[in-house]
């Protein structure tokens, strides 16, 4: 793919998650499918891709601390690509016992840059809902082209959440996910409304496979800040790259200035 002067070349990787492999094997094939994207400025990993979204009964036994193996490994992976990498999210073991759905962000230097605690649970009275702890805090991510937005699956159905991301500069929303294939309708159609509401760049990374008995959507998608699709996958695993004009952000929001209009929640 010929480089665009001025572009963000992004790479979503939609994984496969079989629960017939080893957590240590996905892991070492994640890094290697991290470090095939060097020549990217951004990578993308899905939702919970070492345990499975579903899998809430694997949870507690996969949890993690922030200097575990799969940070580690996710550390070492983006330093030898040479990415900013958005690792997607693992259960982290916090220091007081809690689980969270935490993303982990690395630098290129492999620096554990930003992490995001996902502030909507999916599960209402069960699984995620009752197993994890919420986050509390918005949080975006400055890279030296363009400012992400983190945001995690279910975080999606929240368009507050958004906003206050905006507000807080984001200009690209980054969401891993472990949506369900039963659900793939409202996946796409909520993606394109947070990046048209927010005329903002999308990229919403989902998994593959089944697991914990649950079919996955697939389907990762990178929209731009006029809803427009610039790729979207199908549903087994795939690598998506796409380029990204920073500039474009600016350029739509100066040409329908609607986020100017604002009244409520500002």
């Amino acid at each position: 793919m010929l480089r665009v002067v001025g572009t963000v070349r992004a790479s979503l990787i939609q994984i496969n998650v079989d629960p017939q492999e080893p957590v240590a094997e996905r892991r070492a094939r994640a890094a290697a499918l991290v470090q095939e994207q060097a020549g990217s400025d951004l990578v993308v990993l899905p939702e919970l891709w070492h345990v499975g979204a579903f899998a809430f009964e694997s949870f507690a036994a996969a949890a993690e601390p922030l200097d575990g193996p799969t940070a580690r490994a996710m550390s070492d992976a983006a330093r030898d690509a040479g990415v900013w990498l958005h690792a997607g999210s693992i259960v982290e073991k916090a220091l007081d016992g809690a689980l969270c759905n935490t993303s982990l962000v690395f630098s290129p230097s492999g620096e554990l840059a930003r992490t995001y605690r996902k502030i909507h649970r999916f599960g209402f009275d069960k699984g995620e809902a009752v197993l994890m702890t919420a986050g509390t805090e918005p949080v975006t991510a400055p890279l030296p082209d363009t400012t992400l937005g983190l945001a995690t699956c279910y975080d999606l159905r929240f368009p507050e959440l958004f906003r206050a991301l905006v507000d807080a500069g984001a200009q690209t929303f980054v969401i891993p996910a472990g949506w369900p294939a039963k659900r793939r309708a409202h996946w796409t159609l909520l993606a394109r409304a947070r990046a048209v509401e927010n005329q903002s760049y999308v990229l919403a990374c989902g998994t593959a496979g089944t697991h914990a008995g649950v079919e996955q959507a697939g389907h990762s998608v990178v929209f731009d800040p006029w809803g427009e699709t610039l790729a979207e996958a199908g549903p087994g695993e795939e690598v998506l790259t796409v380029d990204l004009d920073p500039a474009r952000v600016a350029k739509v929001r100066e040409e329908f200035p609607a986020l100017k209009d604002r009244v409520l929640g500002r």
